[in-house]
C-alpha cells in the first residue's frame, strides 16, 4: 500500500487530476522540468569546469555545489507551488461545501417567508409586509449569491457539465430573456432594442446556461445605466461564427480597470459608487461558459459613456 501510494505520488497525472488545474501548471510536473534543468546545469557546469580547472577534485566540488544550490531551489519551488495549488484546492472545496449547505435553508427561509406572506397564517399587517418583502428581496439575493459561488466552484474543479451538442436558435432565447427582463427595465426607464438578420443559423451550446450568459450582459448593462437610457442587441452571422453585441450608454468601465473585468469579484470602483449590489462573480462566469461552449467574448468600453460586450458561438451544422 504506502508502495503504491508512492508511485501515485510520483505520477504528475494523478496529482493534477486531485488539484484540478492544467499539467503544465501542476507542481509535480514543474519538478520534473526542474529536475531536467538540473541534470543541464549540471553537465554544462562540469564542462566549463574541466576545462577552466586542472584540478578534478576542485571540479568535482564546482559541480557538487552547482548540484546541491540547484536541488534546494528546486524543493523550494516545488514546496510553494504545491502548497499554493493544495491551498486553492482546499478554497474550492470550502466554496463547494458552504454553498450545498446554505441552498436548502435559504430554500426553506424563502418558502417560509411567502407562506407567512399569503396570509395563511393569519392576517399580515401593511407594515409587517413591507419588512417581510426586504426579507424576501435579501433572501433571493443571497441565493443567487450561493448559485454563483456553487457554479464557480464547479468551472474551477472541472465538474461544470454543459450539453456542448445542441442546437438552438439565438434569435428566440435572447427575446424570451428580454421579455422576462421586462418588469425590471420598465422599473428602470430603460429602453432595450434588439435587431437581428433574417433566417440566422442555429448555434451549438447549452441553451440553459447561454440563457444565463445573456441574462447576466443584460443585467450588468440596465443596472449600470443612470436615469434614462437605451440598451442595443444586435445579433447576426459571419465566419461560420454568430455573433452576440449588446450596447448599453451606461457609466462605462476606466480604462485602468478593463483588463480586471472577467476576473472573480472585480467591480470597478465608478460601478461601486453608482450600484452597491452584485457579488462580481457574473462576468467571471460568463466568460468560462461561452469558453467551454467553444465561443469567444471581449469588449470596448469608454468611462461615462457606455460599454459594448461581444461574444461569438460556432454555428450549428445541422
Amino acid at each position: 500500500m504506502p508502495s503504491k501510494e508512492f508511485l501515485k505520488n510520483l505520477n504528475p497525472l494523478s496529482q493534477c487530476k486531485r488539484y484540478n488545474i492544467p499539467f503544465w501548471r501542476c507542481p509535480q510536473f514543474l519538478f520534473l522540468v526542474m529536475g531536467f534543468i538540473i541534470i543541464i546545469a549540471i553537465l554544462v557546469s562540469y564542462s566549463i569546469a574541466i576545462h577552466r580547472i586542472s584540478n578534478p577534485e576542485i571540479v568535482a566540488l564546482v559541480v557538487l555545489t552547482v548540484g546541491l544550490v540547484l536541488i534546494v531551489l528546486d524543493y523550494i519551488i516545488y514546496d510553494s507551488f504545491e502548497r499554493l495549488a493544495e491551498a486553492s484546492r482546499m478554497k474550492s472545496e470550502f466554496v463547494s461545501i458552504v454553498s450545498h449547505q446554505l441552498r436548502s435553508p435559504l430554500s426553506n427561509l424563502s418558502w417560509a417567508v411567502e407562506y407567512i406572506m399569503s396570509g395563511r397564517l393569519g392576517r399580515v399587517e401593511e407594515k409587517q409586509l413591507s419588512y417581510f418583502k426586504i426579507l424576501k428581496e435579501n433572501t433571493a439575493r443571497m441565493k443567487d449569491l450561493v448559485n454563483d459561488l456553487l457554479t464557480v466552484s464547479r468551472i474551477e474543479m472541472g465538474k461544470l457539465s454543459l450539453n456542448r451538442k445542441e442546437a438552438f436558435s439565438l434569435e428566440s432565447l435572447t427575446k424570451e430573456v428580454i421579455s422576462k427582463f421586462k418588469p425590471f427595465t420598465d422599473a428602470s426607464n430603460v429602453q432595450v432594442n434588439m435587431a437581428s438578420q433574417g433566417n440566422l443559423p442555429k448555434v451549438f451550446g447549452d441553451k440553459l446556461w447561454l440563457e444565463q450568459v445573456i441574462s447576466n450582459l443584460l443585467d450588468n448593462a440596465i443596472r449600470y445605466i443612470e436615469g434614462k437610457g437605451e440598451v442595443n442587441i444586435r445579433i447576426y452571422p459571419r465566419d461560420r461564427k454568430v455573433y452576440f453585441e449588446i450596447e448599453d450608454n451606461g457609466v462605462g468601465i476606466p480604462k485602468d480597470e478593463q483588463k480586471f473585468i472577467f476576473q472573480k469579484f472585480f467591480r470597478s470602483e465608478n460601478v461601486l459608487k453608482h450600484q452597491t449590489n452584485g457579488s462580481g462573480l457574473g462576468l467571471f462566469i460568463t466568460k468560462k461558459i461561452l469558453e467551454m461552449m467553444g465561443g469567444k467574448i471581449w469588449f470596448k468600453s469608454k468611462e461615462g459613456q457606455g460599454t459594448t460586450f461581444y461574444f461569438s458561438l460556432p454555428i450549428s451544422r445541422y
